[in-house]
């Protein structure tokens, strides 16, 4: 078994410089996402509460182990790839996208089950932010879908890291907006 090189220059980042770049722009939008979302929340705790009460936390804690596996997968491809087992992170790639599918088939349901409830962005200001937020990182998740299929068709490594670096980041969003948005009280 080959082992992956993980070391890197002294004073350089792993992977892609333009990746990080768009990964810490992307954090501090969502940073300040959820900023605004505290500081409103102190105005009206109540208010925020009870609307906090209508949200499926048990379909939120589903998605959170459904992406925390699939970045495990993501990251298991690029060491896959390089210990030249090119079909099993490849396999890999997919199956994190697929799981990707399926992180966006149990928010739309969520989406689903809050229009059917009348409950809208405007219903109250808590919603208005659990949607901006939430579907935000939808559509970043529906990006990064498309990112690891690419990623598992044109599968260097350089490509792999990046594509992980992306995902890791959508990973770790969500992890910062499932206890604040849903487990918060």
């Amino acid at each position: 078994m080959t082992q992956v090189q993980t070391d890197h220059p002294a004073g350089t980042l792993p992977g892609e410089l333009m990746m990080w770049v768009l990964i810490i722009s992307e954090l501090l939008v969502f940073g300040a996402g959820l900023i605004a979302f505290m500081a409103v929340r102190l105005t009206d705790p109540a208010g925020f509460a009870e609307a906090q009460s209508h949200l499926n936390s048990t379909s939120a804690a589903l998605n959170t182990g459904v992406l925390v596996t699939s970045g495990y997968l993501a990251a298991r491809a690029l060491p896959w790839r390089m210990d030249r087992q090119r079909a099993r992170a490849r396999i890999a790639l997919v199956g994190a996208a697929a799981l990707g599918v399926v992180f966006l088939i149990i928010k739309g349901a969520e989406y689903a089950d809050k229009a059917a409830d009348g409950i809208a962005w405007d219903t109250h200001p808590f919603f208005t932010f659990y949607y901006l937020l939430t579907g935000f990182h939808a559509a970043h998740v529906a990006a990064g879908v498309v990112l690891l299929l690419l990623v598992a068709w044109q599968d260097e490594p350089r490509n792999i890291e990046a594509g992980a670096q992306f995902w890791h980041m959508v990973d770790l969003v969500w992890v910062l907006l499932f206890p604040v948005i849903y487990l918060l009280g």
